[in-house]
């Protein structure tokens, strides 16, 4: 299996990356790619901004280990991941992750455990910017529990 990792500043281009990741395969039948976007709202109503941060380093043999956790779960033909880092306004794409497989179950459930994961396991930092002050992002049990029903299965 076949991954690729970037945290980055830069906006990416979904098509694009797609493309470049699994665009010359012809052994693939199915890619699912999920795409996370900042809101305007989240813990306040007016989210003006979003920071993140991460440990360079840590942060991408995170992402990696999720990666090839998918694919030892699932057969697949590749995943990749990308997150953003640094200021982002309302409406930026934050991350994209694509899974490839032969078959579509596959890389659905694939693309849902790897960001399951990294909701969870990866090492960011958030800090939302609003009218009222700026406060960093507490872990959501919603998170944790969509993580955890990896582990019973």
């Amino acid at each position: 299996m076949a991954w690729e990792v970037r945290v980055q500043e830069s906006p990416f281009d979904v098509g694009v990356e797609q493309a470049r990741w699994f665009g010359n395969r012809h052994d693939i039948g199915a890619v699912v790619s999920f795409t996370g976007l900042v809101r305007d709202f989240n813990e306040r109503p007016d989210v003006q901004a979003l920071t993140l941060e991460h440990f360079p380093g840590m942060t991408e043999k995170a992402l990696t280990d999720i990666a090839r956790a998918a694919g030892e779960r699932w057969q697949l033909e590749g995943v990749g991941i990308i997150h953003r880092i640094g200021r982002l306004a309302p409406g930026d794409a934050i991350v994209l992750v694509s899974a490839a497989s032969a078959h579509r179950r596959d890389a659905f459930e694939a693309c849902d455990f790897v960001m399951d994961y990294l909701k969870t396991r990866a090492p960011f930092w958030k800090k939302e910017h609003t009218a009222s002050g700026d406060y960093w992002v507490s872990e959501r049990q919603s998170d944790r529990n969509d993580a955890d029903r990896w582990e019973r299965q």
